[in-house]
């Protein structure tokens, strides 16, 4: 049975053979309109979401399966104090496949551990956010054509953006790929994303506060929100909600073939009448995620051809220690065993957030 927790659960041969898929589906989409029938997914939101929900939903039904759960946590027995461990071996009792969308970094790995059906992981508080990457990989691959040698930028809140997190991730095993991080120091990205895998692979990088001056290097320009509900402290939001506003007039000197994407939703960080412009992409890029959350879902319940696996997490052995990240699920959920990976050097990291311990 395979989950997808993490990007990297995918080999890239097996992101090839989905992104394949996707692009086959959204070709043809009646030749599977009944490749899932008689299936159930179990959409388990215990955080507000539009465009994930709704994709997966429309993403089933498409494939002629049948959708049940729940779009808040307050209409679910997490109200009442049930552990999503329990939450999840009910539900598994009553669907053939659950995506889960979580505030607490770490939820879906637990549910993974306990259940007896595919755990999606359609976000985990800052943490990661696979199935928006396999969204914007098929948007990627199908605009530029290949998945290697470009220059991305990514723009906003890098600190909280799960959606970069995981992107980061999944383009570390491309070829020829160059990341340039623009983000006020407040928000820059996390250290397990740049100590374990830009500097542990010697990947291309540079930072920067300054998204005019990177414009005419981008060949993939990658807008993110400045997320209001991350933030412990309402006036550090406040200061830095508006510190990118892409306009046309930011455009000007953008290239020509310039792909513009976001995960939305978007509050103000791109002005409407940059919607016009050809090189934006991003609702191109929500239609993908339909169509590649479709692939996913054949793939997990063996409908699909079946590839390679990656590796198990080896754990490590640390008696005694606990993940000092207040948003990880440990921390939410005090019974949960904690569990270790080995980091770089002699450092660990919790395989359910990856926070550094």
């Amino acid at each position: 049975m395979r989950h997808l927790i993490d990007i990297r659960d995918f080999s890239p041969a097996e992101l090839d053979r989905l992104l394949d898929l996707a692009d086959a589906i959204m070709a043809d989409p009646a030749a599977y309109r009944d490749a899932c029938r008689y299936k159930k997914l179990a959409t388990l939101f215990f955080e507000p979401s539009t465009r994930t929900r709704l994709s997966f939903e429309a993403a089933m039904y498409e494939l002629g399966g049948e959708v049940l759960g729940f779009s808040e946590a307050n209409s679910s027995s997490a109200a009442k104090g049930e552990t999503v461990g329990d939450t999840v071996r009910v539900v598994s009792c009553y669907a053939d496949i659950i995506a889960m969308r979580h505030p607490v970094e770490g939820a879906p790995m637990a549910a993974s551990m306990v259940t007896g059906v595919p755990i999606i992981n359609a976000g985990d508080g800052g943490h990661c956010h696979p199935t928006q990457t396999l969204t914007d990989l098929m948007t990627i691959r199908r605009e530029k054509g290949s998945l290697n040698n470009f220059t991305i930028g990514l723009c906003g809140d890098l600190k909280y953006g799960r959606t970069v997190h995981s992107l980061i991730a999944a383009l570390s095993r491309c070829t020829g790929v160059k990341f340039v991080l623009i983000s006020p120091d407040e928000l820059a990205i996390p250290d397990y994303v740049k100590t374990d895998i830009l500097d542990a692979q010697g990947l291309r990088y540079s930072e920067t506060a300054d998204l005019e001056a990177a414009m005419p290097e981008l060949d993939v320009l990658y807008m993110t929100r400045i997320q209001r509900e991350r933030f412990s402290d309402p006036a550090e939001y406040e200061r830095l909600k508006d510190s990118y506003i892409l306009t046309p007039e930011k455009l000007r000197t953008a290239k020509a073939d310039l792909s513009i994407l976001h995960p939305l939703p978007r509050v103000n960080e791109i002005a409407v009448e940059v919607d016009d412009d050809p090189r934006a992409k991003y609702f191109t890029q929500a239609l993908c995620g339909k169509y590649v959350r479709m692939a996913l879902i054949l793939t997990l319940l063996g409908m699909a051809e079946r590839g390679e696996t990656s590796a198990p997490i080896p754990e490590v052995r640390a008696a005694g220690l606990r993940c000092r990240n207040p948003r990880c699920i440990t921390a939410a959920e005090g019974q949960l065993k904690p569990r270790f990976k080995r980091a770089e050097g002699d450092a660990l990291r919790c395989v359910y957030c990856e926070a550094k311990v």
